[in-house]
């Protein structure tokens, strides 16, 4: 009997034991996986910071240069530059606003050849689902039938209030979309898993159609086209974007310029137009308001609804009064000169942010009110603005332009009109939407995939008569799908880090000399902190510098950073000899802005502009933003770029010497 015992308790010690080892087997695969998840996690988030962080420096760089392309104007030898890319003396480019459907038809002849979508007015739902599916199919519409569609848009547009009323008691829910940015198959699936608009499935789209991705110009044909269709069933409202300067830059010009070669100035001309008809806000059921980008404490509903929206074409460019009112005001602060180890500063009027909008009027200024000034700031801020935690209203020094709104200023505005909810877009949200102010402020984003393959969701809101919103997230890619977790953290950080880099090169001189003010040996070497510190003064992206510092550069064994290795696996794509390390870095540096500036100046398109234009452009540029380059530096360095001598130059070649190539990535590919 004993021995029975004795068996069986030796028989349940082994099974304890082995019970014990499989539970610390588990915990043990837990904490693994916790871990590993934590570090993807971190991974994920640190790379989409860096993407924002440049996404917003670029956008305060494109508010900068908008100075520039007012000097442009009011000071260049061709004070029509800009706009002659709009508009043309010559009477093709011209769309005249009383030109009817019929002398489009004759002036404009469509050729048997074209197999697209053939369009008569007035619209019907037939003629919206040829126009999906040929998109689909990666189609084109005749110019002829998409300049038709746009001046029927501006009139239809120009009959509808600055902020438009909606009711849910005549449908049963609402849809809200947010930035598409050129996403094709974004709006492709929401219309699938949500149904095309109609007078049973209203939509309110929020602005920024257009500019990043490939196909604006498709997404503004199907929301144009339903709009005609649905007038009072799918709504439009203003974007950021929705801007022709800000197009310049962020690639709606080009693709309209590539799409449309014999008439993209006559579209882009009807486009500028038809923008700055959008309406500025919706309101649902008196209590949901819908606008692109916030509010500031100075938002004003009804003076929004009964200002002349269509005045301002451009953010980018305020009214001249406006620009008069920033020169009396320049003359009367007292201006020093920048450190030249903070990046952003040489721009002209950035370190005056006074007023939330940012723009550079000081506190207690004598200059009598501007209408026109109180106009603009009120649109800028409601299409530049985002939310934030804290109480109050300050300047959106990230972006440039809109302010930093709080709770407190939400509120009162609530307050003020009775509203419950505030549905905003304009800000990438990694899982499509973000909730804020204790629920009452939602940020709808709807381009899924918006910075790299993977990086985020995008989402719809679903607004019922209770205004209870209902969430829809969606991620268009098969290829997402197929990875795994691990994978698409890897290409997104991967990127992340590319533009990173790039930006850390053109930036290589001033960092040098940041460095060297904490390496007072030099030897080459400081501490982290040191290293972290030099790089937000220069940078000032506002970046988890320890975190990233084993990504961007090494450390030796004592703790300390060879700061130089920062610029290792970096250098000036096609090296040219005739370039000083200065000029090259300046040009690699305002690379895109050049870009813009060039393309204004190249008014037929050709890709080519005249030495003397260009040492024109260089100048004025250089002298606007407070650039010390050597005139003769970049003359002679034009000259040998002539390659046949003929007096012009290829500017996009030119400036393609001037990107930041990957050594690493290149002999990988090699």
């Amino acid at each position: 009997m004993g021995s029975i015992v004795g068996t069986m308790g030796c028989s349940s010690s082994v099974a304890d034991r082995r019970s014990e080892n499989v539970i610390r087997a588990a915990i043990l695969i837990q904490k693994w996986y916790r871990l590993t998840m934590a570090r993807l996690e971190m991974r994920r988030r640190y790379s989409l910071s860096i993407f924002q962080s440049i996404e917003y420096a670029d956008e305060q760089d494109q508010l900068q240069l908008s100075n520039f392309f007012t000097f442009m104007l009011d000071h260049c030898t061709h004070p029509d530059a800009v706009s002659q890319i709009f508009t043309s003396p010559s009477a093709p480019q011209v769309v005249d606003e009383d030109l009817s459907l019929k002398e489009f038809e004759k002036k404009i002849d469509v050729p048997d050849s074209y197999y697209g979508p053939r369009l008569s007015f007035p619209l019907t739902v037939e003629d919206a689902n040829a126009l999906l599916h040929a998109f689909r199919n990666e189609q084109l519409l005749h110019a002829r039938y998409v300049l038709q569609l746009l001046s029927e848009t501006r009139r239809v547009l120009k009959e509808m209030p600055n902020i438009t009323h909606l009711s849910t008691s005549y449908s049963k829910e609402i849809t809200v979309c947010g930035d598409l940015h050129g996403n094709l198959d974004d709006l492709l699936l929401i219309f699938y898993k949500n149904g095309l608009p109609s007078e049973k499935n209203p939509y309110v789209f929020n602005g920024d159609f257009v500019d990043r991705g490939k196909n604006s110009m498709e997404i503004l044909i199907i929301l144009f086209a339903f709009l005609l269709i649905y007038p009072n069933d799918l709504h439009l409202n203003r974007g950021n974007h929705e801007d022709y300067i800000m197009n310049l830059r962020y690639g709606f010009t080009k693709e309209v310029s590539k799409k449309y070669k014999d008439h993209w100035k006559q579209i882009l001309s009807l486009l500028r137009d038809v923008f700055s008809w959008l309406p500025l806000a919706t309101i649902i059921d008196s209590k949901v308001l819908i606008l692109h980008g916030g509010i500031s404490d100075t938002t004003d509903l009804d003076f929004l609804n009964a200002l002349e929206r269509n005045k301002l074409k451009s953010l980018m460019r305020p009214p001249k009064s406006v620009r008069n009112r920033q020169d009396q005001v320049k003359t009367r602060i007292p201006t020093t000169k920048p450190s030249k180890h903070i990046a952003k500063q040489h721009v002209a009027g950035k370190t005056q942010h006074i007023s939330s909008s940012g723009f550079t009027e000081p506190s207690g200024s004598n200059l009598p009110p501007d209408p026109a000034l109180k106009e603009w700031k009120q649109i800028l801020d409601i299409l530049w603005s985002d939310p934030r935690s804290q109480n109050g209203c300050t300047p959106n020094k990230c972006r440039g332009g809109g302010c930093y709104f709080g709770p407190d200023v939400t509120a009162k505005l609530f307050e003020r009109y009775n509203l419950k909810m505030l549905i905003r877009s304009h800000e990438f949200k990694p899982e499509g939407y973000e909730i804020s102010h204790d629920g009452k402020v939602i940020t709808i984003f709807s381009a899924s995939n918006y910075y790299e393959e993977g990086s985020n969701r995008g989402a719809y809101i679903k607004l019922n008569p209770e205004l209870t919103p209902r969430f829809v997230q969606y991620q268009v890619s098969k290829l997402t799908r197929r990875r795994n977790l691990q994978e698409r953290v890897g290409t997104i950080e991967s990127s992340a880090l590319k533009s990173l880099r790039e930006k850390i090169y053109a930036h290589r001189s001033e960092l040098i000399s940041a460095f060297a003010q904490y390496d007072l040996n030099g030897t080459g070497r400081i501490s982290v902190n040191d290293w972290a510190a030099a790089m937000e003064s220069v940078l000032q992206l506002e970046l988890p510098w320890r975190m990233l510092r084993s990504q961007l550069a090494q450390m030796n064994p004592d703790g300390e950073v060879d700061f130089m290795s920062c610029f290792y696996d970096l250098k000036m794509g096609q090296p040219i000899k005739e370039a000083q390390p200065a000029l090259a870095e300046t040009l690699c540096r305002y690379r895109k802005d050049l870009e813009i500036i060039f393309n204004i100046i190249d008014k037929d398109h050709s890709g080519l502009i005249s030495l003397e234009e260009f040492s024109q452009t260089w100048r004025l540029f250089t002298s606007h933003l407070g650039i010390d380059i050597q005139d003769d530096s970049i003359d002679k360095l034009v000259l040998t770029i002539d390659y046949n001598k003929d007096g012009h130059i290829d500017f996009n070649e030119f400036l393609e010497a001037f990107h930041v190539v990957h050594r690493l990535e290149k002999k990988a590919t090699s």
